[in-house]
């Protein structure tokens, strides 16, 4: 079993910073593959970044990519997403999330825990 606890989120104007965290409990954490994902209201939840288990490789949205970094820290058992140049329809709930795979997945249905989710909202 793996337990998610993501942080960081919060009330930005457009064109700011977050650095949203999750930290990781339970199974080894280095074992598996991790991701971002965001769902706004009345929308599906879609991957916003997702890395594999080393942090060596790692996959972007077109709608986040130049603006978005996604890393891990694998001795803290925490993975990160750092998020710049903020626009309102970056606006939604974002969650992060593991794989049993140690490869990097981008399907939402492959992955197995989920945090609870963090609000992040930007201001036009």
């Amino acid at each position: 079993q793996v337990q998610l606890v993501e942080s960081g989120g919060g009330l930005v104007q457009a064109g700011g910073s977050l650095r949203l965290s999750c930290a990781a409990s339970g199974r080894t954490y280095s074992s598996y593959a991790m991701g971002w994902f965001r769902q706004a209201p009345g929308k599906e939840r879609d991957v916003v970044a997702a890395i594999n288990w080393s942090g060596s490789n790692a996959y972007y949205a077109a709608s986040v990519k130049g603006r978005f970094t996604i890393s891990r820290d694998n001795a803290k058992n925490t993975l990160y997403l750092q998020m710049n140049s903020l626009k309102p329809e970056d606006t939604a709930v974002y969650y992060c999330a593991a794989t049993l795979s140690t490869a990097l997945i981008t399907t939402t249905r492959r992955y197995d825990y989920w945090g609870q989710g963090t609000q992040v909202t930007v201001s036009s």
